[in-house]
């Protein structure tokens, strides 16, 4: 009869699932970092782009239109990623113990 009760975790088991979970909230942190870091190089990429042919110096519409357009889908591409991040948390938080 003792066979079927759940057995506990030890202190090592816990010990490992506290430290890998470490391991994946930083990989995590890492990559929105990553995701932050690269959207606000294309918008400021896309702002310099649009300057450059509003001021007359650079005259490649086509080049600033595509880094624009990059730009707006990094950008989309992050506040969906912000959504799903929300949801997953207010799902995780309507959880019952």
């Amino acid at each position: 009869m003792d066979a079927l009760l759940p057995l506990a975790p030890t202190a090592t088991q816990i010990q490992s699932t506290a430290a890998s979970m470490r391991q994946v909230g930083a990989a995590f942190a890492d990559l929105l970092e990553t995701l932050v870091t690269t959207t606000d190089a294309q918008q400021r990429a896309a702002d310099q782009s649009a300057q450059g042919v509003h001021s007359g110096g650079d005259k490649n519409l086509h080049q600033a239109m595509i880094a624009m357009e990059q730009a707006d889908i990094s950008l989309r591409y992050m506040v969906q990623v912000r959504n799903k991040a929300i949801e997953a948390y207010q799902e995780i938080m309507r959880m019952q113990l």
